[in-house]
C-alpha cells in the first residue's frame, strides 16, 4: 500500500488529499476508487485516512480528503462548517477521481458526519455508484430539537447570525471548542462523555486537527439535513451503525428511507470504536469492501 498528498480544485479553492493506492498498483490497470471523509471538523489523517489505508489493503484506491476551510484545504474562514460547501468538494474529489485513467467506478464511504454530507453527495451526482455510512450523524429538524430544545437552537443561530457580521466588518473570528467536557458553549459539550479519540496523541488527537468550530456557522449547521435526501438515494448503499454509534434511530430511518439497493450491517461497540478500534473499523470495511466489490462499476 501507497499514499501520496494530491491537489485538485473546488471551484477557486486547492483542497488536499492523500492517495491510497493498493499493493503492486499498476497505473495501467484498473481499480475501483472511493473518497472517504471523516467527523465533523475532522481532518484526512484521522478516521478518513484509517478507512483510506484499510481499503487500499482491500484493493481499492482511496482518497481521504480535507474539505475546504479545513486542514491543508484552503478557504476562510478556517473551521467553518457549510454543507453546501462539502458537498462542492465531494463532487471535486468525484471529479478528481474520475480523471484518473485507472479509475473504473467511484464510491463515497462517509463516517460520522460526512455520511450526511455523503448522502448529500448520492442524492445529486450520478457519478457516483455506491455509498457507505458508518456510525453515521443523520440528523434532521426533529433530532436537532431533541437534542438542542429551541431555546439553545435560537441561542446558536443568534450567535451564529452575530460573528458572522463580526467577519464581514472586522475580519475576526469568532471561534468555540468543537469538543469539550468542561466548556459549556462547546459544539459537543457533554460532562460525562469521553471525547479521548480527539485528544489521545495515539487516536485522532494528531497535530493537524483543531478542535475550534467557526460559530458564523451555525446557521447552515443547523440546517444540515440528510435524513431528508435518503429518498433521493437510487444507488446502491450500506449502512454500518450500531446501537452503541449516535442515534441508531436515525440510521434505521435512513436506512428504511433509501430509495435503491441497500444493506445493514449491524455490529457492536461505541461510535468513536468505528473511527479506530479494530473490531469495529475491520467488521465496517469487511462489510463496505464486499459491498464495493460487488455494487461499484
Amino acid at each position: 500500500m501507497m499514499t501520496r498528498k494530491v491537489r485538485f480544485k473546488s471551484d477557486n479553492l486547492t483542497l488536499v488529499g492523500n492517495l491510497f493506492t493498493p499493493e503492486n498498483f499498476d497505473e495501467s490497470g484498473n481499480y475501483k476508487a472511493v473518497v472517504v471523509a471523516g467527523s465533523f471538523t475532522s481532518v484526512k489523517e484521522q478516521m478518513a485516512g484509517t478507512y483510506g489505508q484499510k481499503l487500499a489493503e482491500n484493493g481499492f484506491v482511496a482518497l481521504a480528503i480535507d474539505y475546504s476551510h479545513y486542514g491543508e484545504s484552503e478557504g476562510q474562514p478556517r473551521q467553518y462548517e457549510s454543507p453546501a460547501e462539502k458537498l462542492r468538494d465531494l463532487k471535486a474529489a468525484v471529479t478528481y477521481l474520475s480523471s484518473l485513467p485507472y479509475v473504473q467506478g467511484v464510491g463515497m464511504v462517509g463516517v460520522c458526519t460526512s455520511a450526511g454530507n455523503a448522502a448529500y453527495l448520492a442524492a445529486d451526482d450520478a457519478r457516483v455508484k455506491a455509498l457507505a455510512t458508518v456510525a453515521a450523524f443523520l440528523p434532521g429538524p426533529a433530532l436537532i430539537n431533541r437534542v438542542f430544545g429551541e431555546a439553545e437552537i435560537a441561542r446558536r443561530r443568534a450567535a451564529g447570525a452575530a460573528a458572522k457580521l463580526t467577519y464581514e466588518q472586522t475580519g475576526e473570528q469568532i471561534l468555540v471548542p468543537a469538543y469539550s467536557n468542561a466548556d459549556q458553549f462547546a459544539v459537543n459539550y457533554n460532562p460525562a462523555a469521553t471525547y479521548d479519540y480527539y485528544f489521545n496523541e495515539a487516536r485522532g488527537g494528531v497535530p493537524q486537527w483543531r478542535n475550534e468550530f467557526a460559530v458564523m456557522s451555525y446557521g447552515p449547521w443547523l440546517d444540515f439535513s440528510p435524513l431528508d435526501k435518503a429518498p433521493a438515494i437510487k444507488i446502491p448503499t450500506l449502512v454500518v451503525h450500531s446501537d452503541g454509534a449516535a442515534f441508531p434511530e436515525q440510521a434505521k430511518e435512513f436506512y428504511t428511507l433509501l430509495g435503491g439497493v441497500k444493506e445493514l450491517a449491524w455490529g457492536d461497540g461505541t461510535h468513536f470504536d468505528y473511527y479506530d478500534q479494530a473490531t469495529q473499523a475491520d467488521f465496517a470495511i469487511q462489510s463496505i469492501a464486499g459491498f464495493f466489490r460487488k455494487q461499484l462499476s
